[in-house]
């Protein structure tokens, strides 16, 4: 069973309400599982998960950023929308290094703007937003790995 296959049986099983299938030939075997939808609690932020494209050098202040700005983001945590990866790849958020960055925290975003791009298979796919709003949090670092219906970004619906 090659690559396009199995993309192919995750897209149908994604669909459905099949919980699981296992598919067995000569070159192997193949164990697909529906993950449950994952609960997503944007308003206790541990102080341990600090996002950030930063080198590891500059940890210690980045630290005390997130505590400071996690009070100003509570009130706001009920109306957020989840911007997710539609597949599995790689998240980079420029279209190349010498390029700027497609959206930060404060862009605004509308229907049809591309906020990042995820590489899958050598193929390299614009991600655009499908809401209207404000990002208030990215969720992913920079040419970070990131799977299929994953949490890229948190956007502020506009009014």
């Amino acid at each position: 069973m090659d690559l396009k296959q199995i993309h192919e049986l995750i897209k149908i099983i994604n669909k459905s309400n099949i919980g699981e299938i296992s598919i067995e030939d000569k070159d192997g075997k193949v164990t697909i599982k529906q993950k449950e939808e994952p609960v997503v609690n944007v308003t206790a932020a541990p102080s341990h998960q600090v996002y950030t494209t930063a080198a590891p050098v500059a940890a210690p202040a980045p630290a005390a950023a997130p505590v400071a700005a996690a009070p100003a983001e509570a009130p706001k945590a009920d109306n957020l929308i989840t911007i997710k990866s539609p597949m599995i790849g790689t998240f980079y958020r420029r279209p190349s290094p010498d390029k700027p960055i497609f959206a930060e925290i404060g862009t605004e975003v509308a229907p049809g703007k591309v906020v990042c791009i995820i590489e899958a298979m050598k193929l390299f796919n614009e991600i655009e937003s499908e809401v209207s709003g404000t990002i208030v949090k990215i969720l992913v670092d920079d040419a970070s790995p990131v799977e299929y219906d994953q949490p890229l970004f948190l956007v502020e619906p506009t009014k």
